[in-house]
């Protein structure tokens, strides 16, 4: 198949079609700015556009399909000469749904956790050699890339995000993918950009959940209600399995759960991060790998890339990097620091980075968030708020909403990083959370400074 990407250099579209140039497609692809690690990883395969910017020359009839990223506009040129000429075009998860409706597929969604709980699942069908095709919004050990696809293997485990399938299908992406195995972690509204209510929200859940084959396996937290009332309310003719957090102790920094070969330590930590171990175990089990067999592999995960992603480390400190943004997700990874480290001072930095986040009205969202740091910073860009077209935010607002009166906030990236790099880190736990990167904080400086 001949296959044009408008759009070639996001994080999944780059792996797409790495994944297809590797099954022996004829790949092209467009974008006006790609960055790094996309960037490398084309040109590794020959797959860089020559120049950046959109050709709708290179839009004929000889292709078989074009795929359409989400950051290429409506009115994009190369999107308007496909249209013109009747090309099939496909959004992102679309084109997955293409290459899997003949396999059984697992989806793994919820507002948080997914990445995690889908990496677990890889994870622990790697240990055991079983090959399964794949997509995952993190870049794990192991793995060339984050999307695998053959005609061979009978799974796909794919995660379902809930944001849009492309800029000309407003579908969320997670309903498009019809699984015959499903798991809800957790929902927490997010992107109010597109679901400006909290009810429309949730309603995606729904649909996502209705969205599964006849006789269809749905895995689901019952520790999240809103999550269990989705699931339980359901009419569809599925079969329901709950789960909830392990129990578990903490000793001398480590976490230890109780498995079938008795108390066993593990490489993650945090209730969020068990509660996820538990959704995965069920997952693997529905998929043929025995509780024994899961836990022998989960012994060795270490987590995924940027979710609770230890950065450095010594004697007195740590430093951790994590994905956190949406409000429930901050809260989680706050909380699970300081119970991890409860003798050290967690000094907690958040980036309000998303479309969300730097909502005057979403902010109020963020309450009692960091309450359990012993130091709170939040950091966002006046730029950002401007360049998003959001209504402007004051200080005074942010303290009101996360109600901490001592908490810091910096808007300059430089102020910023003179107050991290000045900090006596002894005796403290760092974590460091965002979806951006403070304005071009260089996380790698905390191996020297610590």
């Amino acid at each position: 198949m001949n296959i044009h990407f408008i759009a070639i250099g996001g994080s999944a579209m780059h792996n797409l079609a790495l994944a297809l140039y590797k099954k022996g497609y004829t790949i092209t692809g467009s974008d006006d700015t790609i960055f790094e690690p996309s960037k490398s990883r084309l040109k590794c395969k020959g797959l860089l556009p020559k120049e950046f910017g959109w050709f709708e020359e290179k839009i004929t009839s000889k292709l078989d399909a074009v795929i359409l990223g989400m950051h290429a506009k409506p009115d994009n040129l190369e999107l308007k000469k496909a249209q013109e000429l009747g090309l099939k075009i496909y959004s992102y998860p679309e084109f997955l749904y293409e290459q899997s409706k003949d396999k059984t597929r697992v989806v793994i969604g919820g507002s948080h956790g997914k990445t995690t709980i889908t990496s677990m699942i890889l994870h622990v069908l790697n240990y055991h050699e079983i090959e399964v095709d794949y997509m995952v919004g993190a870049q794990l050990d192991g793995f060339d890339t984050m999307v695998h696809l053959t005609s061979e293997n009978e799974f796909i485990v794919l995660e379902g995000d809930e944001y849009l399938s492309s800029p000309i299908d407003r579908r969320p992406k997670f309903h498009l993918y019809k699984p015959n195995i499903a798991l809800l972690s957790g929902i927490a509204w997010d992107h109010i950009n597109v679901f400006p209510t909290f009810e429309n929200y949730v309603e995606q859940f729904s649909i996502f959940t209705s969205s599964l084959s006849n006789g269809g396996i749905m895995v689901y937290n019952e520790e999240d209600e809103e999550v269990k009332d989705v699931v339980e309310q359901t009419e569809s003719p599925i079969k329901k399995y709950p789960y909830k957090t392990p129990s578990y102790k903490i000793i001398d920094g480590t976490t230890f759960i109780e498995s079938t070969f008795g108390e066993m330590p593990l490489e993650f930590f945090g209730k969020h991060n068990l509660q996820n171990m538990a959704g995965a175990k069920w997952i693997c089990q529905h998929m043929g790998i025995g509780e024994d067999e899961f836990y022998e592999a989960i012994a060795s995960f270490k987590g995924a890339s940027k979710r609770l992603e230890k950065i450095a480390e010594n004697k007195n400190t740590v430093v951790f990097k994590d994905f956190a943004h949406s409000p429930s997700k901050v809260q989680a990874t706050t909380n699970a620091v300081k119970k991890q480290y409860n003798s050290r001072e967690v000094l907690a930095c958040l980036e309000l980075h998303t479309y969300s986040s730097l909502s005057a009205e979403f902010l109020k969202e963020y309450k009692g968030a960091l309450n359990s740091a012993d130091k709170a910073v939040v950091f966002y860009s006046p730029e950002a708020v401007e360049i998003k077209k959001l209504e402007t935010i004051s200080l005074s607002q942010i303290k009101d909403a996360f109600e901490r009166d001592d908490l810091i906030v910096y808007t300059n990236p430089v102020e910023f990083k003179e107050f991290l790099f000045n900090q006596k880190l002894e005796n403290t736990a760092l974590l460091l959370m965002s979806s951006g990167n403070y304005g071009g904080l260089d996380f790698s400086k905390f191996k020297e400074i610590i």
